[in-house]
């Protein structure tokens, strides 16, 4: 609401003392409420006049409305925290006056690039927006033999000529549809460089130093020499490195990780550069294979996390190591990736060694590696990175392209019993990939679990909540499922793959874990137990938080964690026994 249209108002009524009363109280009201904000956009910073009481839905279509950014593809942080859902308001995240609001995009994947050369031939290609200059030269190349050494191929853009490493996206500033390069032989002479060897080594820093805060040593609790690796001087480390990162000689990798490794390390090797991602909002390289015309894998350094300290999206450093969601530390991104996958069990058996059955929700093979490119996102010296590689699932989409209501119950419920187990704090529809089986079913594949096992349940988010397969009760063979988990076996083979979970971490995991089992115990639906662990409000309790402070006040200081778990056990059935008395 503004002045103008309460102005408008005052003519309508009959005592005009009582409409300039009516009047200066709702324009105190509106300048009480009216806050001047900065939204960060690439490096610019653009003032808005907005209300405390709007909600991020409203602040994010006057950003459509003013820069065309759709909302569906806008993100925004302020403070260290996304502000996720659209219904809250402004206030109740507590965003205020001179605030500065961090917009992430979602771009679109390709660009339309028109190149022309000087000898009159034109091509026109479709690019993804994360390539570089040199791509383009290589694209060309391919065309004809007109350029074939890269080397002396410049390429310009109204006159500007561009650098191999320039990305396209960084070209079209304007988010222009079509961008016009001209591709000429370069003016410039090139001498020989002088050959010297160079045999010198030194002992890289800690790989596991990678946030603001790091993962708090927590990669975790590993020999202190693990993290580390013996690397040549930076002059002489110049080609690609990618390995898996081992903690315990008992691991031993599945052919489904060993040919992932592989195939992107192939790619790498052939000069197929990383394609950074533009979506999200932490640096993901998409990984080529050896011919440079398929995605192998996806690469997430810990450092590139958001808020560390190579976040290449422009999001501020964590001040305490926390993350955008509660509960999350910067860094550990990596590790949850990788968690997921461990504890996606097959229907039949465990994850203790990894074994090349795929797991029950479908969570693509993940592990942890170190890799090395001098694409990735350094802001000082280039150094090997630590980070998860998940595989590249061909999809046909993810939910937020279509409505949910042609999704199979099955494959519905098997991300459900996903989520709730590892309290996922972000599941949205766009980390939801559909596909098609070979029987032309739709298979529903879920990724991006950077935030789930979080230390608490406060940003607990589940988007399958609210589609018509949640309010379906759990098959048979799902609930035989749920019955054999254990989230004390659970915790052993994170501990077994590198990662002890924290105190807090792991309780999360027993209680959800319990509720679940409860829960179709008692028969409720995924829509049920669901809405005990998810708000309804950004600063309302779920029921599930209420549960644990109960428990927290009826126990005694220094009560040992199995003596909590058990009044937690005893007040959830309490809570149940209600929930299942109201529904019936």
């Amino acid at each position: 609401m503004s002045s103008a249209g309460i102005a408008a108002l005052s003519p309508l009524c009959n005592e005009p003392l009582i409409s300039n009363n009516i009047f200066r109280a709702l324009a105190d009201l509106v300048s009480s409420e009216s806050i001047l904000i900065y939204l960060s956009v690439s490096g610019s910073i653009i003032p808005m006049s907005v209300l405390e009481s709007d909600s991020i839905e409203s602040v994010k279509l006057r950003i459509q409305s003013y820069k065309g950014f759709v909302v569906k593809n806008q993100k925004l942080v302020c403070g260290g925290r996304e502000l996720a859902r659209s219904n809250s308001l402004l206030r109740e995240y507590g965003v205020g006056d001179g605030n500065v609001l961090h917009l992430v995009l979602k771009l679109s994947d390709l660009q339309v690039i028109k190149v022309r050369t000087t000898s009159g031939k034109e091509y026109t290609f479709h690019v993804e927006r994360g390539r570089d200059v040199r791509y383009v030269k290589q694209k060309i190349a391919k065309k004809g033999k007109e350029f074939v050494d890269l080397e002396e191929q410049e390429v310009v853009c109204n006159g500007e000529q561009l650098e191999d490493q320039r990305l396209i996206d960084d070209i079209s500033k304007h988010n222009d549809a079509v961008i016009h390069l001209l591709v000429r032989k370069s003016a410039k002479v090139r001498t020989r460089p002088v050959e010297k060897n160079f045999e010198l080594s030194i002992v890289a820093s800690d790989l596991t130093d990678v946030g603001s805060n790091g993962v708090d040593g927590k990669v975790n609790k590993m020999q202190h020499d693990v993290g580390k690796v013996l690397l040549p001087r930076k002059p002489s480390y110049k080609e690609p490195m990618l390995e898996p990162f081992i903690v315990n000689h008992k691991i031993k990798l599945p052919s489904a990780i060993k040919d992932m490794i592989n195939a992107s390390l192939n790619g790498l090797s052939s000069g197929n550069h990383p394609v950074r991602s533009l979506e999200g909002t932490g640096g993901a390289y998409f990984m080529l294979d050896s011919s440079g015309k398929k995605y192998i894998s996806v690469f997430k350094p810990m450092d590139e996390e958001p808020m560390a300290v190579n976040n290449p999206r422009g999001l501020p450093l964590s001040l305490d190591g926390e993350g955008l969601k509660k509960g999350t530390r910067v860094g550990e991104g990596a590790l949850r990736e990788v968690a997921a996958y461990l504890l996606d069990h097959p229907m039949n058996g465990h994850r203790s060694f990894i074994g090349d059955k795929e797991g029950f929700a479908g969570v693509p093979p993940t592990f942890l590696v170190k890799c090395f490119h001098k694409e990735f996102n350094h802001s000082g010296d280039m150094t090997a990175k630590l980070g998860s590689l998940q595989k590249f699932m061909d999809n046909n989409g993810s939910c937020e392209d279509m409505g949910p209501g042609s999704f199979p119950v099955k494959e519905v419920q098997k991300i459900s019993v996903l989520d709730i187990r590892l309290a996922n704090a972000d599941r949205h529809s766009g980390n939801i990939l559909l596909s098609k089986g070979e029987d032309g079913k739709t298979v529903l594949i879920p990724i991006d679990h950077g935030y789930c096992l979080p230390e608490s349940f406060e940003e607990c988010t589940f988007d399958w909540l609210y589609w018509p397969q949640a309010r379906v009760p759990y098959s048979d063979e799902v609930v035989d499922y749920i019955n054999s988990l254990d989230a004390d076996e659970d915790i052993a083979i994170l501990k077994f793959h590198g990662w002890e979970l924290s105190p807090e971490c792991a309780r999360t995991l027993c209680i959800s874990t319990m509720l679940l089992k409860k829960g179709v115990q008692k028969g409720l639906t995924p829509f049920e137990i669901g809405s005990i662990m998810c708000r309804k409000t950004l600063n309302t309790e779920s029921i599930m938080e209420e549960i644990v402070q109960e428990a927290k006040d009826s126990v005694l200081p220094g009560t040992s964690e199995a003596a909590f778990l058990e009044a937690v056990s005893q007040i959830m059935d309490g809570r149940l026994h209600e929930i299942v008395k109201s529904t019936s």
